[in-house]
């Protein structure tokens, strides 16, 4: 081994330390009581030192995100080769986001914060840009299905491109759980957080998207029973890849 070598080594160690140890303050304490020179001394180094890994505490945060999304890889690849229906499919997707946020609340809320404006710009663009090519693999695994809805000829193109086309639910799937992550929102507004309303709107939306097989969002029991099979399909698949013990942020 040469000597650069050798530093690459200890330098990757380093920053994993440093991750680490932001996981586990971040489960503790929260995101907004992570502060940079507490970590440092944590992890024994100097805060300099801290600063050569990451240029600020938003780049950091970032890079959390990023060492997770291997896992969201594999647990997307395994649902697109799932024998269900296409459309059963983006179903269990939303699922899978739904038990993420379920089983592991911290990195979900972490996931949602660096996507803020006052975190995503004050991190270094190696970061961001990071970020946007670990999205890129899920992006096609998406459309890939959304595609192959298309060729089977259960679903109309719509003069989009099928990447276009799982906009929309991508951002329904997002949109409904950070609104229920929002504290007293609902409460609020009257309403109550109803575990089936995501997957209603989402069949709206599916329906409206004319994505065969349509299914009336008034037969209750038929969804319940849809989504039921879904989640203990799905929950396999995310036991599997990432133990109920285990905390991502921190893998």
């Amino acid at each position: 081994m040469t000597v650069n070598e050798r530093k690459e080594r200890q330098r990757a160690a380093r920053e994993q330390l440093f991750l680490d140890k932001a996981a586990e303050l971040i489960a503790r304490d929260g995101i907004l009581q992570l502060q940079m020179a507490p970590l440092a001394k944590a992890c024994e180094y100097a805060t300099g030192t801290l600063y050569q890994h990451f240029s600020s505490k938003e780049d950091l945060l970032l890079a959390l995100v990023a060492r997770n999304g291997c896992n969201q890889l594999r647990l997307f690849e395994q649902i697109a080769a799932l024998a269900i229906p296409h459309r059963n499919k983006i179903l269990a997707l939303c699922v899978a986001e739904d038990l993420a946020r379920q089983y592991h609340p911290s990195h979900a809320r972490l996931e949602q914060y660096v996507f803020t404006e006052v975190v995503w710009e004050n991190a270094s663009a190696s970061r961001r840009q990071l970020i946007l090519d670990n999205s890129k693999p899920l992006s096609a695994l998406v459309s890939g299905i959304v595609r192959a809805a298309i060729d089977a000829g259960e679903l109309p193109d719509h003069q989009c491109s099928a990447l276009e086309l799982s906009i929309a639910p991508w951002a329904l799937c997002c949109g409904s759980h950070n609104l229920e992550q929002t504290a007293g929102l609902f409460e609020a507004f009257g309403l109550n957080k109803d575990s089936l309303q995501r997957y209603r709107h989402m069949h709206l939306l599916l329906n409206g998207m004319q994505w065969q097989p349509l299914l009336d969002i008034t037969d209750t029991a038929t969804l319940t029973a849809q989504i039921q099979d879904l989640k203990q399909r799905v929950e396999q698949l995310f036991h599997h890849l990432c133990p109920l013990n285990v905390d991502p942020l921190n893998v």
